[in-house]
């Protein structure tokens, strides 16, 4: 009874507010951003967006390691993908100005892909080795003054909850660049958005932040070694399931 009650407020409540906040954030955010940056306009309209979506769907936001994190300091942000709630998530709680590596397709969802554009996340085009390359390149300059970049290594959402294999193309970057890496673990937005599915269910999600990982090297085994260094974080939290829950108060 409390799933179908919840199911008909998604349809008749949750999604209308969600449509109608979208256009407006997208309004406000196409207005600020020649004036302000991408950086600002971000934690103006994307912020509260993602965070009225979590809050309006019945999730909680616990964090746990946010001393990991120095706010002058740009990471490459390494997570693992479970649920399309996961870019609420983090865009509403992660507390740090980063950019998407995201896939190109996204590029073409109404207003959502233009708003990331204009705030400049990147797309990426898998099925072009060399476009995808030179739009990492292009990224490269905006990670300054603490912003960072953030990967999904797995590349697409785990459809089973288990660690999918990573890719190395966050690795090589923080190799090139001289970054720490951040690894992430989130947890419990698969329970709230499975994949494949548009049935929501209220509940809490988790981040962990791990001890940030530097590329020790300038050879392809240091890349590797750090990519084995941080799917085994990641995968600690998930695997454990040791957490200490606090609700973000940011």
């Amino acid at each position: 009874m409390v799933n179908a009650l919840f199911f008909v407020y998604c349809w008749l409540v949750f999604v209308p507010l969600m449509v109608l906040a979208t256009v407006a954030l997208w309004i406000l955010c196409m207005v600020l951003s020649p004036f302000v940056g991408p950086r600002r306009a971000g934690r103006l309209t994307a912020v509260p967006w993602s965070r009225l979506g979590l809050l309006l769907s019945g999730v909680s936001v616990h964090i746990h390691g946010r001393e990991q994190l120095d706010p002058d300091q740009s990471y490459v942000i390494v997570a693992n993908h479970l649920s399309q709630y996961d870019i609420w998530v983090l865009y509403g709680h992660l507390g740090v100005d980063f950019r998407w590596v995201m896939k190109q397709e996204l590029r073409r969802v109404p207003l959502i892909g233009y708003a990331c554009e204009v705030l400049g996340h990147i797309f990426i085009d898998r099925s072009n080795h060399e476009q995808a390359l030179a739009s990492l390149e292009n990224a490269k300059r905006q990670l300054v003054g603490g912003t960072s970049i953030l990967f999904f290594p797995e590349g697409t959402r785990s459809r089973s909850g288990e660690l999918l294999a990573f890719k190395k193309g966050a690795f090589r970057m923080a190799q090139d660049l001289e970054l720490p890496i951040l690894p992430v673990t989130l947890t419990g937005t698969r329970d709230i958005l499975p994949p494949d599915t548009l049935r929501m269910q209220p509940g809490p999600a988790r981040i962990t932040l791990h001890t940030p990982i530097i590329v020790d090297g300038d050879d392809e085994q240091a890349v590797e070694n750090a990519m084995a260094i941080s799917r085994r974080a990641i995968a600690s939290a998930l695997e454990s399931g040791q957490f200490s829950p606090q609700p973000d108060s940011h």
